[in-house]
């Protein structure tokens, strides 16, 4: 103590500073505080009795945090399980909760319909399809399971087949092909089809025939084609009511066959090939136009399958009803972007007691077109007339199928039907008519033989064109039809242009309806020259109030497809063709049936369509 006092100021012992410090100036708690700082810094001195050492104190202090560590990993592992069950319970009741008001706002709770009568391309949705390999592997099996294996084929060539053909007008990508083909027999069947891919959301292609012309049955989406060919039959003949009930695989010229026997016959003929079902769906024409009328004129009821599968049937079998919307004439030239027709009603005629052709050339194409234009203003009740230029009248004696050799100009071909004595006085009034025309010659058939003679050589004008191809040319086959008073302004006009352009091209013609075609052959080279010549006539055949294709006031025949689509707005105007695709929007609101004809569903690639 002596020494520990020494060292102190003022020789104070350390116990009675601390006492006058406290004394003097703070309490004796805040002074007792620097007591352990002190032991702590000459711990070999500080006295045991006083307590635990500094230490002893961080040791203990770390023992009691661990142990409260534990105590709180214990208890957390024990209300964990709770806490994740509380969870899940509270997450699947906000899940179910806004899934509930999701589906009652969505399905239950009334929402206004779009207002619009129209549906312009601007406001249309794009389609969207499931064609993943896996998922196309699964609709051929449940296809499979519908119609056979036999009857769903992936054969590199019908693809092929069912995408596009050499006389097709429209030039196709070779990645445009179906992803099968397959083929129903029954109605029951292809409702079953459609009810897959209407699940599956497959877009489908109808295909009957194959004769189009316009790109009508290439699969601009992929998916499957149904082939209607194994659906051929007649499957009812009413003689004494006229009419028939056949299936779309059945060919024109196989039904008139059978007919025959029955003294009866359908008067619709376009081109060798054609079967009923693509003559619906494009509302054809041919030769006997004129005095018959088009398809519109020879349908009774259809049985049609919608995109989900739903079976219906648009009349019965009478002549005339009045039993609401007429869908039936709403499915003809619909191009099958509204419905699959399965089952046609057809009106029948008798045949004629006779029939007989006159054939006629002339100076110029235009000479000719006012013949036609006379005949038909006088009402003289030919069954048809048909026009050929001198170029095709040219590539038909080079084919050479014909027996006899033609005049080469500029002809046109009548076909008279009716008693003998009604022939024999067509046959005359023509004839007249002809010669105040300019007509060189006149050539009428005497027997059958003579006139299946004298209008084969009308049936072989697109073969014998074909038959100027080259290596690697195409063919292009359009049509336009004009008011009748405009017919032969518009034929010396197109005729004049083709020769400009110097493709190798001919003029044929029902002219009776003021319709004609042109037929051009080009190469790869050559393509844009013919799409100008075609757009070149398209023009005009609108500017003089005519139409692109099949509508009913003037008869084209060749349907929209997709080489004619974008010329719709130019003749009927963008308003008519936005109710046309809300029709379709109602009867196919998945755009499955044979997507981009007809209309487009989306906007067009910048330069996809030409400037008017």
């Amino acid at each position: 103590m002596s020494r520990l006092a020494g060292r102190m100021p003022n020789g104070l012992a350390p116990a009675s500073r601390l006492a006058v410090a406290g004394a003097g100036r703070r309490p004796a708690c805040l002074a007792l505080r620097h007591v352990p700082a002190r032991f702590a810094s000459t711990e070999d001195n500080k006295p045991r009795a006083s307590g635990p050492s500094f230490k002893g104190q961080l040791t203990h202090s770390i023992m009691n945090r661990l142990q409260r560590e534990r105590a709180d990993l214990t208890r957390m592992a024990q209300t964990r399980p709770e806490n994740r069950m509380a969870r899940n319970f509270s997450l699947t009741f906000v899940l179910f909760f806004v899934g509930s008001v999701s589906w009652f706002m969505g399905y239950q709770y009334p929402r206004d319909v779009d207002p619009n009568s129209t549906l312009p391309l601007g406001a249309a949705r794009p389609p969207s399809f499931k064609l993943n390999p896996a998922h196309l592997e699964a609709a051929w099996a449940d296809f499979v399971e519908i119609v056979g294996q036999e009857n769903v084929s992936t054969v590199e060539d019908d693809l092929h087949q069912h995408a596009t053909s050499e006389w097709s007008s429209h030039q196709s990508d070779p990645s445009q092909k179906p992803f099968c083909v397959v083929y129903p027999s029954t109605t029951e069947q292809v409702s079953r089809l459609m009810k897959v891919c209407h699940l599956r959301r497959i877009p489908v292609v109808g295909y009957s025939g194959g004769t189009s012309l316009e790109g009508h049955y290439t699969p601009t989406r992929g998916g499957i084609c149904v082939d209607f060919s194994r659906m051929g039959k007649i499957l009812a003949l009413h003689k004494e009511d006229l009419d028939v009930v056949v299936q779309p695989g059945l060919g024109w010229e196989d039904l008139n066959e059978k007919l025959a026997e029955h003294n009866l016959f359908f008067p619709p003929d376009p081109g060798p090939g054609a079967q009923i079902g693509g003559m619906i769906g494009t509302g054809c024409s041919g030769t006997n136009a004129y005095r018959y009328g088009t398809m519109r004129e020879w349908v009774l009821s259809l049985t049609v399958v919608l995109a989900d599968g739903t079976v219906i049937k648009t009349r019965q079998r009478p002549r005339k009803s009045s039993a609401g919307y007429d869908l039936t004439r709403l499915f003809i030239g619909s191009e099958g972007t509204l419905g699959l027709v399965t089952e046609a009603t057809l009106k029948l005629c008798v045949k004629p007691a006779a029939e007989s052709v006159a054939v006629v050339s002339f100076p110029s194409i235009r000479n000719a077109a006012n013949c036609v234009a006379r005949v038909v203003g006088d009402g003289i009740t030919v069954a048809a007339v048909e026009i050929l230029d001198d170029d095709q009248m040219r590539f038909i004696n080079a084919l050479g199928n014909t027996t006899r050799k033609w005049r080469e100009a500029p002809t046109i071909f009548f076909k008279f039907t009716g008693t003998d004595s009604g022939v024999k006085e067509q046959i005359e009034i023509v004839r007249q008519m002809a010669k105040r025309a300019g007509g060189q010659s006149f050539d009428f058939a005497r027997d059958e033989t003579e006139r299946v003679e004298l209008w084969s050589a009308r049936k072989d004008a697109l073969w014998s064109t074909m038959a100027q191809r080259r290596p690697g040319d195409h063919m292009w086959t359009g049509d336009v039809a004009v008011p009748m008073s405009r017919l032969p302004d518009i034929i010396e006009e197109t005729k004049k242009d083709l020769k400009t352009s110097g493709l190798t091209s001919s003029i044929v013609g029902h002219v009776g309806d003021g319709n004609f075609h042109i037929i051009l052959v080009y190469n790869d080279t050559e393509r844009k020259l013919a799409e100008d010549c075609v757009h070149r006539m398209v023009k005009r055949a609108v500017e003089m109030e005519g139409t692109v294709t099949d509508f009913p006031l003037f008869q084209g025949e060749h349907g929209v497809g997709l080489v004619k689509r974008d010329y719709l707005p130019h003749e009927l105007g963008e308003s008519t063709v936005d109710a046309m695709r809300k029709i379709k929007a109602a009867f196919d609101p998945l755009c499955l049936l044979n997507c981009d004809k007809v209309v487009r569903v989306q906007k067009p690639k910048r330069g996809e369509v030409a400037e008017w």
